[in-house]
């Protein structure tokens, strides 16, 4: 067997530095939004607060899970601890979904009987938190290509983005009209504006913790690429999965042809999976023809 070593880190690791800017960023602006909502009595923007809420502590988790995820492997974590990453990006996205259900449901209420609303307030305090987010969101935006638990703390910030945007629209027709219907109406549209984004990242994360086949590795692909590399008669049980975000690894039974060096064939079947596809972990168990027999398959 043969593998490649995994450096160390994560890829959400090269951004703890960002990911901590918009942590205090957030956490300072939120102080200030929980005291706005309850003064101007505007559920937008308590549901904005709410959010912001949720968004430090998806935050907060984030780096959390990144700084447990450099821990090195040992004896009962021999893969080590990529996965807290995926599980802050569940957590994270199950929040994002509880908060939106709250917010229909508070909107909901509200329109049974809408309070006044003091929209000059609620504007001024909904427009500081949009410049906010923006900053927030130009800095996590790139970095949350490359890695589930940043894309979580990146929609946590979108979606407060799109919070305080929809508080504003409110503020101004409240303002102009005193149409006090305009508070829960955005308030249940930002719920279910952030539904689509939030349980697609839920269903990749879920993927990675099912130990699923990473959606940039393409496995028809790779089987027949393994196929075609000269020495090997038959390629089975083959599994991909990732370890965390852009962290690939595969294993997979090779049965060889007797003729061919197992050293050499070793070394072209890795050179084929870590330099055609996105995997950098990989083992290869090299079998004679008939092994296979014996074995229990998954």
């Amino acid at each position: 067997m043969e593998e490649i070593k995994i450096k160390k880190g994560s890829p959400a690791s090269r951004h703890k530095k960002n990911l901590l800017f918009v942590l205090l960023l957030s956490g300072t602006y939120m102080i200030a939004e929980v005291i706005g909502g309850l003064v101007t009595q505007s559920l937008a923007l308590m549901a904005d607060a709410a959010h912001m809420l949720t968004d430090v502590a998806g935050l907060l988790l984030a780096l959390i899970a990144i700084k447990i995820g450099e821990r090195k492997a040992d004896a009962s974590k021999t893969f080590g601890y990529y996965r807290t990453e995926i599980l802050a990006a569940v957590i994270n996205a199950v929040v994002l979904l509880g908060i939106s259900l709250y917010v229909l449901y508070e909107a909901y209420q509200r329109f049974q009987n809408p309070p006044a609303v003091q929209s000059k307030t609620m504007l001024i305090v909904a427009g500081i938190g949009l410049v906010v987010n923006i900053i927030g969101m130009m800095i996590l935006r790139k970095d949350s290509e490359g890695s589930l638990n940043m894309k979580g703390a990146y929609f946590e910030v979108l979606s407060d983005m799109l919070t305080s945007i929809g508080v504003m629209i409110a503020g101004v027709i409240m303002l102009t009209t005193g149409w006090y219907y305009a508070d829960p109406i955005i308030s249940a549209a930002i719920g279910l504006l952030i539904f689509p984004r939030t349980w697609r990242l839920l269903k990749e994360a879920v993927n990675v913790l099912l130990e699923g086949t990473p959606k940039d590795v393409d496995i028809h692909e790779l089987r027949k690429s393994l196929e075609q590399v000269p020495g090997v008669k038959e390629v089975h049980d083959l599994h991909v999965w990732s370890l965390t975000s852009s962290v690939n690894a595969m294993s997979a039974h090779i049965v060889r042809d007797t003729r061919t060096a197992q050293n050499q064939l070793l070394k072209t079947l890795t050179d084929v999976t870590t330099e055609n596809f996105k995997i950098s972990h990989t083992t290869f168990q090299i079998e004679e023809e008939g092994y296979e027999e014996q074995e229990v398959h998954l």
